[in-house]
């Protein structure tokens, strides 16, 4: 083993195509695996079916089946999850100890063709690659397995580009960015947040434009998109987060959708109003501090953005765990390093625990406030710095539907950022 991860953030290929079909509201994903990788792909991961583990059939391949093969297990498991999982779209994932047995998985699928709901298999292999694979892969099947096309909606955008169980607060984002595009007319498929995700995932083909949250992450489905049904995709650097990066991206999204400019500039206008009326209250009591951010990068280059070019604090360090692709990694550093600040910070991509604490320590003395998840509150306390839970784990408290993003997100930010715990 080339390099042990302490209490890494990002798992295998499987567990981030269980966070996929997991969180589509009546999609049951069925696991073609050992009994250890379904328990441990599960964890973590908020499955929707029965609020929990419960709806989480598996083949539960054991030594017979790696060595002789298993599909007859397969196809016992898949015949039992259709008749007892009361479900609207199944999904086969595959192991890793059946991905290297050779198992013909999609054969088998094809048997149950006339299922009167749609069935697909995935090969998620955990040796794969980790989270983000997964959720590359399953996406695009599902899309593939699911989207149409009948007429173009010329109001309609599909948004996604942000794993799941990654984001603390992604079912408060994804209402947010909905709240927002939807005063310029605009209606959204955002796939895991409603009861509809898989009308959204079969209405998807008639979108009028993508929205990619991601910097990095998902082009494989843009590309899809574009081929199969002719839907541009508007890239973003991150969530907009507070009201400058609000009023950019629905000036970008009305261009591409040929929106009245007058109207947004109206709620654009109108959102600023709603943040700053809050910010104003802070001031007789604000702190600027010195600030190490760590995250994955759609969200970390939002609150940086917002942090800096708004509200003046000072950045020393931004840490990204996503597994951002090495030809990515030099626009995700310029775009931090091109903040409003003469103090440039400084980047660096790692999921391991103990390096970022390494990483921190070089601060010691300077930072006054650290951002990050749960793995990072006692390194925050080692360096006697103000500490935010911001990013996935987070372990200290409930998150319902609380936002980062857009202009109720920022409020709620600030709120985090100034009652210190």
């Amino acid at each position: 083993m080339e390099k042990c991860i302490e209490r890494p953030r990002n798992l295998c290929s499987l567990h981030g195509a269980l966070d996929v079909i997991g969180n589509i509201y009546r999609a049951i994903p069925v696991l073609h695996a050992s009994p250890g990788c379904s328990m441990q792909a599960s964890n973590h991961t908020n499955l929707y079916y029965l609020g929990g583990y419960h709806g989480l059939p598996s083949s539960n391949a054991y030594e017979k089946e790696v060595v002789f093969g298993g599909t007859q297990r397969l196809r016992e498991t898949i015949k039992g999850s259709l008749e007892i999982m009361d479900g609207d779209y199944y999904a086969v994932l595959t192991g890793c100890s059946m991905g290297i047995n050779g198992d013909d998985v999609g054969s088998v699928v094809e048997e149950f063709k006339d299922s009167p709901y749609p069935i697909t298999s995935i090969d998620t292999a955990g040796f794969r690659g980790d989270t983000y694979t997964g959720y590359n892969m399953a996406f695009l099947a599902t899309v593939k397995a699911l989207a149409q096309k009948t007429k173009t909606e010329p109001l309609l955008v599909n948004i996604y580009g942000q794993p799941p169980s990654s984001d603390i607060t992604l079912r408060g984002d994804f209402e947010e960015i909905t709240r927002i595009l939807s005063r310029i007319g605009v209606r959204t498929n955002t796939f895991f947040i409603r009861r509809d995700g898989i009308e959204e995932f079969k209405n998807s083909g008639n979108a009028a434009l993508n929205i990619n949250l991601s910097p990095w992450l998902a082009k494989n489905v843009d590309a899809y998109y574009k081929h199969t049904f002719g839907i541009e995709t508007l890239t973003l650097n991150g969530w907009p987060v507070g009201p400058k990066d609000t009023a950019v991206f629905l000036k970008n999204v009305a261009e591409k959708l040929g929106i009245e400019k007058k109207l947004v500039e109206k709620v654009s206008h109108e959102e600023e109003l709603y943040v700053y009326e809050y910010l104003d209250s802070l001031f007789g009591n604000f702190e600027r501090h010195r600030f190490i951010l760590v995250g994955e990068s759609a969200k970390v280059l939002g609150i940086a953005r917002f942090l800096v070019n708004v509200h003046g604090h000072i950045p020393l360090a931004v840490i990204l765990t996503d597994s951002v692709y090495e030809k990515d990694r030099q626009k995700i550093r310029a775009e931090i390093q091109n903040l409003d600040c003469p103090r440039k910070a400084d980047v660096y991509f790692e999921n391991d625990v103990y390096e970022i604490e390494q990483i921190a320590k070089k601060y010691d003395g300077r930072a006054t406030l650290f951002m990050g998840s749960s793995y990072e509150k006692k390194i925050a306390q080692k360096l006697n710095a103000f500490f935010a839970i911001t990013s996935n784990p987070c372990l200290d408290k409930e998150i319902l539907n609380r936002s980062h993003i857009g202009s109720r997100g920022a409020v709620s930010l600030m709120e985090d950022l100034y009652n210190h715990f």
